[in-house]
């Protein structure tokens, strides 16, 4: 590595490589760190990086980075615990999204991860019961704009944001895993369907699904931001779970694309490599805009994904009367 790479490149290569680290001099170290923690990988670095004899100062930086993430999983799963208890009373399960349900599972994919909101899926049929119990448990909503509450409920793959008046703790209760606007539409039943408990009460996807929302949220949503931790995500499950079947489910949600992209990136990044499609190599500009001190860069790229993300998301019209309204919404109060 000898420090000469200082893009995300740098941070890919360390999770790879762990050994690799060693030859790294004080700038490489800087922007090893500096990079895993804009992208939200601190933990997982150090998770790699434990038992390496690194230097001092980043020895203990790594101990605090692993100390914070078992305090997260700690939080994230007392979280799950908290809804679980809330949503009892309506006899239904609830299904973990994401980082809480890699640690929940116990999963090579939570080992270390940086976990935020806790997001949560359950039938659309049941968000009335479901948002009824989360306020009389003392969850409140976070965007109090009319506009905001009316485009979640009827256009968004979850409910507006909730956060706990005492934890201060989010909760995003989605229905389906794609907004309800784009030109995607996956069989959030069959999510619920396949779904396998990992513990009373809880339950995540099936690994293959877990899979697939990973490429949804990557490739047909988002606009690639988290996209580094988000492949280390699908490369630690395709290693734990293999991919037996991933192609017929995700032809079934109709992500194919988006899953074999999100395959051959996730190899390109941190496994043996793949043969890339012309327009994986502009993803990866994308996907590893840091410079040496974890600053994004490559503007352009990220201002063509982020565009790119919001064409998917709705129609044409629908989008320009959105960000007309939003326009308008922030120059009445002066946000923008």
């Amino acid at each position: 590595m000898g420090g000469t790479v200082t893009d995300g490149w740098l941070l890919a290569r360390a999770l790879r490589i762990p050994g690799n680290t060693l030859a790294l001099d004080a700038a490489g170290w800087t922007a090893l760190i500096a990079a895993a923690r804009a992208e939200q990988m601190i933990g997982t670095l150090a998770h790699r990086l434990e038992g390496l004899a690194v230097p001092g100062a980043v020895a203990r930086l790594l101990a605090d980075a692993r100390a914070s993430a078992a305090q997260g999983r700690i939080a994230a799963l007392w979280e799950a615990e908290a809804a679980r208890r809330a949503l009892a009373p309506l006899g239904m399960p609830v299904v973990l999204l994401k980082g809480t349900a890699f640690v929940a599972a116990e999963l090579k994919a939570g080992q270390g991860r940086s976990i935020g909101d806790l997001d949560i899926l359950v039938p659309r049929d049941a968000l009335d019961s479901v948002e009824a119990a989360l306020l009389a448990a003392g969850w409140e909503w976070v965007k109090p704009d009319p506009y905001d509450d009316a485009y979640y409920r009827r256009w968004m793959h979850e409910l507006p944001p909730l956060i706990h008046r005492e934890r201060d703790r989010m909760i995003d209760v989605h229905h389906t895993i794609l907004p309800l606007t784009a030109r995607i539409t996956p069989d959030a039943a069959g999510l619920l369907a396949k779904s396998i408990a990992v513990a009373p009460g809880l339950r995540a996807l099936s690994p293959n699904d877990m899979l697939v929302h990973a490429a949804a949220h990557l490739f047909a949503d988002g606009d690639l931001a988290g996209g580094m931790r988000n492949l280390w995500d699908v490369h630690c499950l395709v290693a734990e779970f293999g991919i037996a079947g991933l192609a017929e489910r995700a032809t079934h949600h109709g992500l194919a694309r988006e899953m074999s992209r999100a395959l051959r990136l996730a190899a390109a990044l941190y496994g043996n490599g793949a043969r890339l499609k012309p327009a994986d190599h502009l993803y990866l500009r994308r996907l590893t805009a840091r410079d040496g001190w974890g600053r994004a860069t490559r503007p352009v790229t990220r201002l063509a994904f982020y565009v790119r993300s919001h064409w998917l998301r709705m129609p044409p019209a629908m989008l320009a009367r959105h960000l007309w309204t939003k326009w308008r919404g922030g120059h009445r109060t002066g946000s923008i």
